[in-house]
């Protein structure tokens, strides 16, 4: 890992922890939900089942979780495997933007970041110039 990166790394990893984290509670929130779901829903994405999105959101937070663990091996899956699951929950929070702008761009930004501080700083330093 690159020795002025590590900063960036290390919020990686906490990032990914704690937004896995959100996510299975976000999950398990929209397991449980039974009450009114808002008039958009039947236009999202993935229809106006809550349990769509609840199982999807479940599994990315258990591979957010698993790979902020992995990346304090620090070996270079452990990295990509990091910049995929950024990737994913960052693409996965679009879904919700018409319904809560603020908090999906904040999942967006976060992701991003995520994926910005594998790709720049996560890497063996053979490879960073």
């Amino acid at each position: 890992m690159n020795e002025r990166g590590s900063g960036w790394v290390l919020f990686a990893m906490i990032m990914m922890i704690g937004v896995g984290i959100m996510r299975v509670f976000d999950s398990i929130w929209m397991f449980r939900y039974d009450g009114p779901l808002p008039g958009d829903l039947r236009a999202a994405l993935l229809g106006s089942s809550l349990d769509t999105y609840a199982w999807i959101y479940l599994i990315v937070g258990i591979i957010l979780i698993g790979a902020g663990i992995a990346l304090a091996s620090g070996s270079e899956v452990a990295r990509w495997i990091g910049i995929f699951a950024g990737l994913i929950a960052a693409i996965t929070a679009i879904w919700w933007i018409p319904f809560y702008p603020i908090w999906s761009l904040l999942y967006v930004v976060l992701g991003l970041l995520v994926v910005y501080a594998l790709a720049a700083y996560g890497g063996n330093e053979a490879l960073t110039p």
